[in-house]
């Protein structure tokens, strides 16, 4: 039944909000990645020192255009882990769009769903997205340590992290806040589920840039088969 939410979402993907929704989450994540890293070139540019004397070496001079310009590839680097779940952060404040493409599409009867406070989805979004880097840069170190366990580690996280989010969002249109919490409890296993599936292409290029999208309506769908009449 999952992969009947998903491949539904999939199917909805040329819709006209779907792609505007996804315009927004990328324009916004790349926008802030390259304000990071300037902000970063620029302040280890403060503090690195001009010059450093190593032993036998003697003097070494531009240690902080160095080092200031090293953060550039190291972003690179880190935008690999961090793209998909800053998008998916971002495309958390444009999720009505997305559920309500979704509602028409599939399920027209229902009663427009109130809609949020731009304050509650900013602080939604902004705690989510602080949750989502903070645990896969924290993660980084268990890659370091367990090797063989880092495509399982990445899974897991990010599938909990996704699927808990997602839903939360979706549910909270229709049962409130608290009453997403008691669904989310309700239907711990398949939402964990289904956050793993959303995880599995994260690390496809390109593809990953689809699972923000494709993951609000995918929990629509699913939250509509767990908590709907026949649920």
């Amino acid at each position: 039944m999952i992969l009947t939410d998903f491949f539904r979402a999939v199917g909805q993907i040329g819709d006209p909000r779907f792609r505007r929704v996804l315009g927004f989450g990328i324009g916004l994540t790349l926008a802030l990645l390259f304000v990071v890293t300037a902000v970063l070139v620029v302040v280890v540019g403060w503090f690195a020192p001009n010059t450093v004397t190593l032993p036998l070496i003697g003097q070494i001079g531009w240690i902080d255009n160095a080092l200031s310009w090293a953060i550039v590839p190291l972003m690179l680097v880190l935008s690999v882990f961090l793209m998909v779940p800053v998008a998916s952060a971002f495309t958390s404040l444009f999720l009505d769009e997305v559920a309500d493409a979704v509602e028409e599409e599939y399920y027209p009867h229902l009663p427009q769903a109130p809609r949020a406070s731009w304050g509650d989805t900013i602080s939604d979004g902004a705690l989510f997205l602080a949750v989502i880097v903070g645990a896969n840069l924290g993660a980084l170190i268990l890659y370091a340590f367990f090797p063989p366990a880092a495509p399982f580690i990445f899974l897991a996280l990010n599938g909990y992290l996704l699927g808990r989010e997602y839903f939360q969002l979706v549910a909270m249109r229709r049962l409130g806040r608290e009453g997403a919490k008691a669904a989310r409890a309700r239907h711990f296993g398949q939402i964990w589920a289904a956050g793993i599936l959303m995880a599995l292409p994260l690390t496809i290029p390109v593809v990953n840039l689809l699972i923000p999208v494709l993951g609000a309506a995918t929990f629509t769908h699913l939250f509509h088969r767990l908590e709907g009449p026949s649920g």
